[in-house]
């Protein structure tokens, strides 16, 4: 593998902020009925009120796996008058559908794009991931730009694919990056033996544009990727988050969730000044089948002219729609029921991954 003679960073990339202009939004249909057990009925069904909302708004570029999935897919997004010329169709083969994490990331210099096509080892969960660790590049081949495989050198000055999820960060698109502990420096992730947090930062400032990385400790209970940021705590602004929080000091999430409240407000961002911090309490706990899920309003998705916020006929729905509308103001704030989504382990954010407006 050889390096580029300058880095994306270098040359005037980085990754833009989610609420800065989509030309599109990628998603896959849902097929793999294993990761919802017993659930996989609605969850078509769901996807076509995502696509139905987001398509108003900019492009839905969905994945389907084939000629007849793609007729299956037209028929419930017809029924559900989700269907119009706004969903672009692409047929290939994906394992599963979390294209946050296995799709390509895209930078920007505003007039020109460039897509980061990290390794994906599935989390290192699951063997079934090779379709899906060709995400990435076709995606950047269906937009018509060019592909930066990012690596890193390890102490032996072998050089190695950087293992890297989409929900494993999020950024302001000024310069600041949000990520955990848990997820790129604890010995159990098997992501990237022999990355630290120094190559972490440096990773993050060529290839994102990063000048200051926040990094937060743990992840919520339940989820399936060793703590990922997105379910935590996003950026809604250039100098704001939310953050979620447990109200129950008996809750499992309580004390990781009082922790990273704390290193966040001790943070600074890329200019030196404080995050302003806003606040949104869990939802109570999801069980199936005697196994909590990863249910949380931070996986929400920020479209063009809407915020798709997960919700789970909970109390706290309506606080954290409420707050959402507050910050978002002038886009519709949309709930998604994802009591049935959330079994696959994953929400808005998840199952997204945009593509940014160049000028």
């Amino acid at each position: 593998m050889k390096k580029p003679s300058k880095l994306p960073a270098a040359l005037g990339y980085r990754m833009p902020s989610e609420w800065e202009p989509h030309a599109s939004t990628w998603l896959a249909w849902p097929h793999f009925k294993e990761d919802w057990p017993g659930k996989f009925k609605p969850i078509p069904w769901v996807y076509a009120e995502i696509i139905r909302n987001l398509a108003r708004h900019e492009r839905v570029d969905l994945i389907v796996s084939s000629l007849r999935a793609e007729s299956d897919a037209r028929e419930v997004l017809e029924r559900a008058e989700a269907l119009s010329d706004n969903v672009r169709f692409h047929q290939w083969r994906t394992d599963r559908v979390w294209m946050r994490d296995s799709g390509c990331i895209f930078l920007t210099t505003d007039s020109e794009l460039l897509a980061l096509h990290f390794k994906f080892n599935a989390w290192a969960k699951y063997d079934n991931f090779k379709l899906d660790a060709k995400a990435g590049a076709r995606m950047a081949k269906a937009a018509g730009v060019r592909t930066v495989h990012p690596t890193f050198l390890d102490q032996s000055e072998e050089e190695h694919l950087v293992v890297l999820e989409g929900g494993s960060i999020d950024v302001n698109g000024r310069g600041t990056l949000l990520t955990t502990e848990e997820c790129l420096l604890s010995t159990t992730q098997q992501r990237n033996p022999g990355m630290d947090r120094t190559a972490y930062e440096r990773l993050f400032a060529d290839y994102f544009g990063i000048q200051t990385v926040i990094w937060l400790g743990d992840g919520i209970e339940g989820d399936d990727t060793h703590g990922h940021v997105d379910d935590l705590t996003r950026f809604v602004s250039p100098d704001t988050v939310v953050t979620m929080v447990e109200p129950d000091a008996q809750d499992a999430n309580y004390s990781a969730l009082q922790h990273n409240l704390g290193r966040l407000r001790a943070a600074r961002d890329q200019d030196g000044q404080r995050l302003n911090l806003v606040e949104i309490p869990m939802p109570s706990p999801v069980i199936f089948e005697g196994r909590r899920l990863p249910a949380s309003y931070a996986n929400f998705y920020i479209g063009n002219g809407a915020v798709l916020v997960p919700v789970f006929n909970d109390p706290m729905d309506r606080i954290a729609l409420n707050t959402l509308a507050d910050l978002f103001p002038s886009r519709e704030i949309v709930p998604i029921y994802s009591g049935d989504l959330i079994w696959g382990f994953g929400a808005m954010h998840c199952m997204t991954q945009q593509q940014p407006k160049t000028v």
